[in-house]
């Protein structure tokens, strides 16, 4: 695929008033979520609950691209369309976690490698045929007791790195997640050290190894106190620092910035992200900048929804105020 086809992708990914649905949970993920409702966890109430979601009355208005999970992809609805299907009607894109989770890093007590690099160019292949058209993968770094190493930060951005290049041979946009945890209880700048050292290293490797920055998606986390932080930073102090971060680490030709929500409540990731946005539109940054959120787009509907059908449709409407709150804060205009 041409590096224009991808860039297309990309921008579409990134469009104004919409962001990136995360429903790529795993399912042991996923059967947590469910427990928190006295809900089984079995192949059909996943679906069910995927279903709840992508059926959503006007999903295309505030929804550009679903992040699915390998179960998810292969799914249908109540009628046999496939879930890919179903997306398309609502002119939203499918996309794929293609990671193996986070395992322990062998020589850095404490720290995280992503796996799943090995046969990565087959399964890609086989995620296009199924409509896949971006993929995820993600790459986790603490922060605390000397941590982020260099040794973790560069072992990550390398994999970051094969796993991009790959993508873009099969002609799907990669979707560059280094998420530098908010768990813990250091500051704000703790968190934009860590984060400026992530994203250098991050797009070193890119660099390295021939990635296309005009057909990728950044997937970061903002410049955050940790959640345990004693005197939390303001939406504002949040935002400016993020930016600067930012406008320091990420080329131009990125076509857009996609925030994970990272564990922030539904109230703080739309707060922040409205923040970030008004700098953007009053400094003329040069990428796009939106969301990719999971629990921050699901948390409510999901106790809405109870796992009973007569729910569907309370659910539906929670999640569609979250979308549509994300969507008025990823313009910088949320209320």
């Amino acid at each position: 695929m041409a590096s224009a086809e991808l860039k297309s992708i990309a921008l579409k990914m990134v469009a104004r008033k919409k962001g990136i649905l995360a429903a790529d949970e795993s399912t042991s993920t996923m059967t947590k979520r469910l427990d928190s409702i006295n809900v089984e966890s079995t192949e059909e109430t996943r679906r069910q609950w995927r279903q709840l979601l992508f059926q959503t009355p006007d999903i295309g208005d505030y929804i550009s691209g679903v992040i699915m999970y390998d179960e998810t992809i292969r799914q249908t609805d109540d009628s046999g369309q496939s879930f890919v299907d179903l997306l398309v009607s609502h002119d939203v894109i499918s996309g794929i976690k293609v990671d193996n989770s986070t395992h322990d890093l062998a020589g850095a007590p404490g720290e995280f490698i992503t796996e799943g690099l090995d046969g990565l160019r087959g399964r890609l292949a086989e995620y296009y045929e199924l409509g896949s058209r971006f993929a995820k993968w993600r790459a986790l770094l603490i922060i605390g007791d000397g941590k982020p190493s260099d040794y973790a930060i560069h072992t990550n951005a390398h994999a970051l790195g094969r796993y991009s290049a790959l993508c873009q041979d099969q002609g799907i946009v990669p979707i560059v997640e280094p998420e530098v945890l908010m768990d813990g209880s250091h500051s704000i700048d703790d968190c934009l050290s860590a984060t400026t050292r992530a994203l250098n290293a991050v797009f070193a490797e890119l660099d390295k190894q021939n990635v296309d920055l005009n057909g990728i998606v950044l997937k970061p986390n903002m410049v955050i106190s940790g959640s345990d932080a004693q005197n939390r930073a303001p939406a504002a102090e949040v935002a400016r620092k993020t930016v600067d971060c930012f406008l320091e680490t990420v080329p131009s030709d990125v076509p857009g910035i996609a925030f994970l929500s990272g564990g922030q409540g539904d109230e703080e990731s739309v707060v922040n992200l409205d923040e970030i946005n008004k700098i953007a539109n009053s400094e003329d940054l040069p990428w796009e900048i939106t969301y990719s959120y999971g629990r921050g787009l699901q948390a409510a509907p999901l106790t809405a929804w109870l796992g009973k059908p007569e729910n569907v449709s309370a659910g539906q409407a929670a999640f569609q105020k979250r979308g549509l709150d994300s969507s008025a804060a990823r313009e910088g205009v949320y209320a």
